[in-house]
């Protein structure tokens, strides 16, 4: 639950992580991983005044906020994320990272990729969510695939949360007025908004 009450909306939620069920190994952390980043993109987003021209571009990979790291560090630094889903967030990108410069098979049951990830679900697994989601994971029959291995059902419920609670988040934020802008006049104060 959100601190004013409204519920997360547990049907995206279930979406996502039956989405996630069609991902195995390296596609899993991929795709967990993007759908994570594009959550924070839209979080910082709701913050922001919407861009003067659509070639504004803050966002493009060679651009101050087009890395996973640094819109991390903006979230936390702005408030909207605390400290152990800002490590959470850094675990991911490491992971990802791993994966992705990986020429081997990368597995999340590998000990490096699993010692880094034991903590966060360990905080993950407080989330009034997880349950829940975990109930609906294990009702699911066995894919093509096989049976849901309990490293990716961790995983998938991970980015399941993240994605639902940082999505949550982002629909009831506006865009930030400051109470004072700087202009060629000078320093002009702003009227609250209404």
């Amino acid at each position: 639950m959100l601190e004013n009450s409204q519920p997360i909306p547990a049907s995206a939620a279930r979406t996502i992580a039956l989405q996630m069920l069609e991902e195995r190994g390296r596609g899993a952390v991929l795709v967990g991983v993007a759908r994570v980043d594009a959550a924070l993109e839209h979080l910082l987003q709701a913050l922001m005044d919407p861009p003067a021209s659509r070639g504004d571009g803050l966002f493009l990979p060679d651009r101050p906020l087009g890395s996973l790291g640094a819109k991390v560090a903006l979230a936390r630094r702005l408030g909207l994320i605390d400290a152990p889903v800002e490590r959470a967030l850094s675990a991911l990108r490491k992971l990802r990272n791993a994966f992705a410069h990986s020429a081997e098979s990368a597995s999340l049951a590998d000990p490096a990729h699993s010692a880094r990830l034991a903590e966060i679900y360990a905080e993950a697994r407080t989330n009034p969510l997880w349950a829940p989601l975990e109930a609906v994971l294990a009702a699911q029959p066995p894919s093509a695939h096989g049976p849901l291995e309990p490293v990716l059902r961790d995983y998938i419920l991970l980015i399941t949360i993240l994605v639902a609670f940082l999505e949550a988040t982002a629909q009831q934020l506006r865009p930030y007025q400051p109470p004072v802008v700087m202009g060629f006049s000078g320093v002009v104060r702003q009227a609250p908004a209404g």
